[in-house]
C-alpha cells in the first residue's frame, strides 16, 4: 500500500467517527449560535471540529492544521501555518446552515494539501453515510507525501478499485463499506448539462453566467462539498460560485475528490487555488466541472470579470 493510501485511510477514519458525532447532535434539540452575521455555528461544528483537529495530531504529529473553529485569531500565524509544505484543511460541518434547518445537505470534509494543491480528500455525508475519497498527486507531491508517517494505524485500506498505483483516483464508500470507483460525467455540450446552484443564498451573477451558457436544468443543494459531491456523482456536470465567502477549508477535499474524479478545479479566471498563501477567503470564486464543459464556463464568466 502507498503512503497516500494509508494516509487516506486514517482520515476517512477520522472523518467517518465525526460524521457519528454530527449526527448524535442532529438527533438533539440543538441550539444555534451566531459567530457574526449570517454565520451560524452549533455544537456540532465544535464538537466535531475539536474531534477531527485530536485525530490528526496523534495521527500525524506536527503537521500544520488551519480547522473552521479552530482557525488562530493572528494572520501571522495563518501564514506561517498555511507556508508549510503539508497541511490539513478542515471543516467539520460544511453547511452549518442546512445542518440547523435539517434538511439534511451537509458533509464533514478534510483535505490534505501538499506543496500548495489539493492533493488528498476525505468528505462524508453524515445523513446517508457515503464517503466520497479522492487523491490527485503530481509526481513530486507524492514522493512529499511519502516522507509523512501514520502514527495511528489505519483500520481500513484505501486503494483504488482498479489497482493502486495511479496518482489519481476516487471512490465511493458506501454505509456498508463496499467501494465503487467514481468518475465524473462526459456532457461536453453546455445545453445539455446539469448545473448545481446554492439552495439558501444564490449569487445575482450566477443566473446570467447559466443562461450565457444556455443550461436550463440546475439542481438545487447547500454545502460546498455537497455540491461538489454531486458533480463527482453525475447528479450533475458544473458548480460556479460567484460570491466571495468561502473559505480554503470550503474546497480542499472537494477539490482533491473532484480532481481524482477526472474532474477541473479552478476559480473564475481559470487558475488553480492556491492553498499555501495567508488568505483563506476565494476572492475569484469556485470553478468545478467535469473538465469537458471547463473551458466554456470560464468563457461565460468573463463578462462578469470585466
Amino acid at each position: 500500500m502507498q503512503e497516500h493510501e494509508r494516509e487516506l485511510a486514517e482520515l476517512l477514519r477520522i472523518g467517518r467517527e465525526a460524521s457519528h458525532l454530527v449526527m448524535e447532535v442532529y438527533a438533539t434539540p440543538f441550539t444555534v449560535d451566531l459567530k457574526g452575521p449570517d454565520d451560524p455555528v452549533t455544537q456540532a461544528d465544535r464538537r466535531a471540529n475539536d474531534l477531527i483537529c485530536g485525530a490528526i495530531e496523534a495521527a500525524f504529529p506536527g503537521e500544520a492544521i488551519l480547522a473552521e473553529e479552530s482557525v488562530p485569531s493572528d494572520p501571522a500565524e495563518i501564514a506561517a501555518l498555511a507556508r508549510q509544505p503539508r497541511v490539513f484543511y478542515v471543516d467539520p460541518l460544511d453547511g452549518t446552515r442546512e445542518f440547523a434547518n435539517r434538511n439534511g445537505e451537509f458533509a464533514v470534509m478534510i483535505g490534505l494539501s501538499i506543496a500548495g494543491r489539493a492533493a488528498l480528500g476525505v468528505l462524508v455525508l453524515p445523513t446517508t453515510g457515503e464517503a466520497l475519497v479522492g487523491w490527485s498527486l503530481p509526481e513530486a507531491s507524492a514522493q512529499a507525501s511519502a516522507h509523512a508517517s501514520v502514527q495511528a494505524s489505519a483500520h481500513a485500506s484505501v486503494q483504488a478499485p482498479h489497482g493502486s498505483e495511479a496518482l489519481q483516483g476516487a471512490f465511493l464508500e458506501a454505509p456498508d463499506g463496499s467501494r465503487s470507483p467514481l468518475r465524473v460525467s462526459t456532457t461536453r455540450t453546455p445545453s445539455e448539462a446539469a448545473a448545481v446552484i446554492s439552495r439558501s443564498h444564490p449569487h445575482p451573477s450566477l443566473r446570467p453566467l447559466l443562461d450565457r451558457l444556455g443550461i436550463g436544468r440546475v439542481v438545487q443543494c447547500g454545502s460546498v462539498g455537497v455540491k461538489v459531491a454531486r458533480v463527482v456523482t453525475r447528479a450533475a456536470d458544473l458548480y460556479v460560485h460567484t460570491g466571495t465567502g468561502a473559505k480554503l477549508w470550503d474546497t480542499c477535499a472537494p477539490e482533491a475528490v473532484l480532481r481524482g474524479a477526472g474532474g477541473a478545479f479552478s476559480d473564475l479566471h481559470g487558475d488553480p487555488i492556491g492553498y499555501g498563501g495567508p488568505d483563506l477567503v476565494l476572492s475569484r470564486g469556485i470553478v468545478a466541472t467535469n473538465g469537458a464543459l471547463h473551458d466554456a464556463v470560464l468563457a461565460a464568466a468573463r463578462p462578469a470579470l470585466s
